[in-house]
């Protein structure tokens, strides 16, 4: 994909091309002046052209290009964009971003806790339950508080 420039340059080129092909076709179809008869009746031989299409046709992809321009040029950067208030924003923009880095190393922080918890919680659970097949119960109900404890549940 070109740069915002270049796309420019290509829109301005495609516009003249459209006015050179414009003014080429009118002329080639405009009806002629009566300059003398002779004129007039080398004309009557032609065929006559829908110039009325071709100067609506011709309209409208100018004007669509020169939307095109104008909004291309409203995309480039301002005078005002200097490269101290670009660099000012670069680094507003990296600012936001450690801070963003930080609130993020602290949300996997708190997941990795919770999650060694929860591992925790179902290790003991797991321990509880071999111990009630060998006939202790009372070491399950632990491990379901402890899981409970575990999700703010009690």
């Amino acid at each position: 994909m070109a740069d915002r420039l270049t796309q420019l340059q290509d829109a301005v080129n495609s516009l003249a091309d459209q006015f050179c092909n414009a003014i080429g076709v009118l002329q080639q179809c405009a009806p002629p002046a009566s300059f003398s008869n002779i004129q007039t009746a080398i004309n009557k031989d032609q065929p006559s052209n829908p110039t009325e299409e071709y100067a609506q046709l011709f309209a409208a992809l100018i004007a669509r290009t020169a939307k095109d321009v104008d909004v291309l040029i409203d995309s480039l950067p301002s005078e005002e964009s200097t490269a101290a208030l670009q660099a000012a924003s670069l680094r507003q923009l990296e600012e936001e971003n450690q801070e963003a880095a930080a609130r993020l190393e602290e949300v996997v922080y708190r997941g990795d806790m919770l999650l060694e918890k929860i591992q925790s919680a179902l290790a003991d659970i797991a321990q509880s339950q071999l111990r009630t097949r060998s006939g202790a119960p009372s070491q399950l109900a632990h491990g379901m508080l402890q899981l409970n404890k575990c999700f703010g549940w009690f």
